[in-house]
């Protein structure tokens, strides 16, 4: 039997004239794509225009949600009220959702964009608040959370599909987090740092910390990020990667029926 998972990347990232990521080529590569809904990054048109694109791609499409944060991209700690915070999530969610259907899809899935999911991975309170905003909306949706995080707790108790995401270009520490940007050799660059990584992880079924530790988990999908200058080459050579050792990279939704199916998470087959 192949082992099954997704691949996914942040995507609709551009604003205005300004243009971030190299969408159209890591459509053909990823198989979700977390689009930006407008606080961190995007705008309606970029946000419609990416719709398209991965529907055109047959790629599932999430909604990536942030902090009222344009000028930081979303990476700046916030402490906002709850209700507050629960309207804003709902309302960027629900722009990319109406969207999706005026282009004939629908919207699968939400991952949490940077300092929000960040921070809800360790604060339960906060973790609670993002997904009684998403339940809200729509129970159906999955939700694409870090693996071993208080937000996928947090998704699993509330009746969500949790899908457990791993991330193919940042470090984890010993405890399982990843580590902060400023620290020194928590960002990797290079495609083949981040295949190594990758590969590692897959193939011991958890993740690995950047001392070598494997903290063996379940997950569903591994995140590309599309910003950096070897995006496309390290989410290119990640799918080969897999590819050629067995595994089938399906859209999320497939990823979590195949795991329903079959009762064994798709990191462990």
């Amino acid at each position: 039997m192949s082992r099954r998972i997704n691949l996914n990347a942040d995507l609709g990232e551009s604003f205005g004239i300004w243009e971030m990521g190299s969408d159209a080529e890591l459509l053909t590569i990823v198989g979700a794509a977390n689009i930006a809904c407008g606080f961190h990054a995007g705008d309606p048109l970029v946000m419609r225009r990416t719709v398209r694109q991965a529907l055109a791609a047959g790629v599932s499409l999430g909604a990536h949600p942030s902090f009222p944060d344009l000028q930081g991209f979303g990476r700046r700690p916030m402490q906002l009220p709850t209700a507050e915070l629960e309207a804003m999530l709902i309302y960027q969610i629900g722009a990319l959702s109406g969207l999706a259907r005026a282009e004939g899809g629908r919207l699968t899935h939400v991952k949490p964009h940077g300092a929000l999911n960040n921070m809800a991975c360790q604060d339960a309170a906060l973790a609670s608040s993002v997904v009684a905003a998403i339940h809200s909306l729509d129970p159906a949706l999955i939700l694409l959370a870090p693996a071993l995080s208080k937000l996928a707790l947090a998704g699993e108790a509330a009746g969500l599909r949790v899908a457990a995401e791993i991330f193919a270009d940042r470090a984890y520490g010993d405890d399982g987090n990843l580590m902060p940007r400023s620290q020194v050799g928590s960002v990797l660059h290079s495609a083949d740092e981040c295949v190594a990584h990758v590969r590692r992880m897959v193939d011991g079924g958890g993740i690995v910390t950047l001392g070598g530790q494997l903290i063996r988990t379940d997950f569903h999908s591994i995140c590309v990020h599309g910003d950096g200058a070897e995006a496309v080459a390290a989410a290119s050579a990640i799918h080969a990667s897999l590819r050629a050792s067995g595994v089938s990279l399906l859209p999320l939704p497939g990823v979590l029926r195949e795991a329903a199916d079959s009762d064994v998470s798709p990191s462990m087959l």
